[in-house]
């Protein structure tokens, strides 16, 4: 995720970040461009359209449908968005619930290597579970001491989650927590399996096809005619308008489809790595 200043206007209108918008559609930049000068060249030096021409009027419906492609570019941004902080506040529950099992179990535990067990394996929850909505293979998993081997055919969150609840009921069986205290720590053990299958949702749920194939075909079409009509009152500076409304609509698009996956390594989705390792430091801080 990038760290910035929000309140540092001059970096944020000169710096072009490698993740820009402008980098990726910088080709399409210059199609534009280069279609815009075809359409002004056509009709203002080789048909010599007049002012007369209907042509002209075809600006009427731009100025129809400029509303139209607002409403669409606003609800999708609005819904990657959400998409992107509820992935965020489901890491912050995360981090939360894993304190507060450390906490509960720092002050039921007496005995040392049972301490050392949760201080390796509460905060080796969340670093599967990042490696688990980024793609990534977990066949081991390494923490000091603790191995887990994890079988790549199974849901890997899971077995993770299940030897936590292993090791408390082999405590409540041994007799080192009570009834009562089983009861308080299934709490937390049950919000780190929901907090999973809530990301799971997110990760698993994108946008609609046919939505977001038709916002796509939406901005080119409208794009592609918005020459044929402003060329008559712009010239030329047709083509530096263009581009720039281009920029501006397909930018929105590609910054919705960047975060409504927040679980990947692009450079705007969610730290999970860092809450991951944060969790661990302050795991073992607790126990």
């Amino acid at each position: 995720m990038i760290q910035y200043n929000p309140k540092d206007w001059i970096t944020f209108i000169f710096r072009f970040h490698k993740s820009d918008t402008f980098r990726q559609l910088f080709p399409m930049m210059v199609f534009i461009g280069l279609y815009s000068y075809a359409i002004g060249y056509l009709e203002m030096e080789y048909w010599q359209l007049s002012e007369k021409s209907f042509v002209k009027n075809i600006t009427i419906m731009h100025g129809m449908l400029g509303f139209v492609i607002s409403l669409l570019l606003v609800f999708r941004t609005n819904t990657a968005y959400d998409r992107w902080w509820e992935g965020r506040k489901l890491w912050g529950e995360l981090v939360n619930n894993s304190r507060n099992l450390a906490l509960k179990l720092s002050v039921i535990l007496k005995e040392e290597h049972d301490r050392n067990y949760f201080k390796k394996l509460i905060p080796s929850y969340a670093s599967v579970l990042q490696k688990h909505l980024a793609n990534d293979d977990t066949a081991k998993v390494l923490f000091e001491g603790l191995v887990l081997e994890i079988d790549q055919h199974k849901h890997k969150p899971n077995q993770v989650a299940k030897m936590l609840y292993q090791k408390i009921q082999d405590l409540y069986e041994q007799g080192k927590i009570s009834g009562d205290q089983l009861l308080i720590l299934n709490q937390e053990l049950i919000s780190f399996t929901n907090v999973c299958g809530a990301c799971e949702r997110i990760k698993n749920t994108p946008i609609p096809y046919s939505y977001s194939a038709f916002i796509k075909k939406f901005i080119f079409f409208y794009i592609m005619t918005l020459p044929f009509g402003y060329v008559f009152s712009l010239g030329y500076y047709v083509i530096p308008v263009v581009v720039f409304i281009f920029y501006v609509l397909a930018s929105l698009e590609l910054i919705a489809e960047e975060i409504e996956d927040p679980f990947g390594y692009d450079a705007n989705d969610l730290p999970t790595e860092k809450i991951a390792a944060n969790i661990k430091k302050h795991v073992e801080e607790i126990l």
